[in-house]
C-alpha cells in the first residue's frame, strides 16, 4: 500500500511537470531544434531522478550510446524505456503513431524533434510514408528510434516483429543499433504501481551492413529478445 501511494505521488508530479518544462524551453525550441532536444532531455532526466527518489526505481544504460545518424531499434515495454532513451541519445527522434501529433505539448515537441508520424492502420501506406518521412529528414545526425514490435509489449509476452524497420534499414542504408530492456518489470504498460529495482536499457552491437530485410528482421528479433530475457532474468523477478 505504501509503495502504491508513493507511486501515485510520483506519477502525479511527473505529469504535472510536463507543462512547466514545455513552456520553459519553448522560446529556445521555437528558434532551434536543439532547444527542443534540451527540453525533452531535461524532462527525461528529471523523471529518472524522481523515479529513484520517490519509488526506488533506479535506471541504468549499458553498451555504447549511439552517435550520429543511426536507427535505434528498441524493445518497448513501457513509457520508461522512452524516457531512458531520450535522456541519453544526443538528438533523438521517434517513429510514432499519427494520433500523438495532436497531444498537448507532446505533439509540438515531437514535430520540433523531427519525429515521423505514421498511420499504423494502413500497413503498406504506413511503411511507405514512414520511409518517405525518414528520407526527408536524413542528414541531421539524429538518432531515429523505432519499436520493431510496433507497440508496448509486456515482459515475457511474445509478439511478432514488424517488417518496417527492416525496410528502413535497407532503404536508408543507415546503421541499425538494437536495444534491449527490462523496464516493464518495474513500470507496467498500464496502472499506477511502480516497483523498486534497477531498470536497464542496453544498446547492443550494430547490425552488420549489407543485410537484406529478412536478415535484418531475424537478427533484431534474435538479439533483442535474448538480451531482454537476460536482463529480466538478472532481476530475479
Amino acid at each position: 500500500m505504501i509503495q502504491w501511494v508513493r507511486s501515485l505521488i510520483f506519477v502525479g508530479q511527473m505529469y504535472l511537470m510536463i507543462p512547466f518544462v514545455a513552456l520553459a524551453f519553448a522560446p529556445w525550441a521555437i528558434v532551434s531544434r536543439q532547444g527542443a532536444v534540451a527540453g525533452v532531455r531535461f524532462y527525461a532526466r528529471y523523471v529518472r531522478w524522481t523515479a529513484a527518489l520517490l519509488v526506488g526505481l533506479r535506471s541504468e544504460v549499458r553498451g555504447d550510446v549511439p552517435q550520429g545518424e543511426v536507427i535505434v531499434a528498441s524493445k518497448h515495454q513501457s513509457f520508461f524505456d522512452i524516457i531512458i532513451l531520450t535522456s541519453v541519445l544526443p538528438r533523438p527522434r521517434f517513429i510514432m503513431k499519427k494520433s500523438l501529433k495532436n497531444a498537448p505539448f507532446l505533439g509540438w515537441y515531437a514535430a520540433r524533434l523531427g519525429c515521423v508520424a505514421v498511420d499504423r492502420g494502413k500497413r503498406g501506406q504506413a511503411i511507405q510514408a514512414m520511409v518517405d518521412g525518414v528520407l526527408a529528414g536524413m542528414g541531421d545526425e539524429g538518432q531515429l528510434i523505432i519499436f520493431p514490435q510496433g507497440t508496448r509489449v509486456a515482459p515475457r509476452v511474445s509478439k511478432p516483429y514488424k517488417v518496417g524497420v527492416g525496410v528502413l534499414v535497407e532503404r536508408t542504408k543507415m546503421p541499425c543499433v538494437p536495444a534491449a530492456t527490462n523496464v516493464g518489470l518495474f513500470w507496467p504498460r498500464i496502472g499506477i504501481a511502480r516497483k523498486s529495482g534497477l531498470a536497464v536499457v542496453e544498446f547492443l552491437p550494430p547490425i552488420p551492413a549489407g543485410q537484406d530485410v529478412q536478415q535484418v528482421m531475424a537478427h533484431l528479433e534474435r538479439e533483442i529478445e535474448a538480451a531482454s530475457d537476460a536482463l529480466m532474468d538478472e532481476t530475479g523477478l
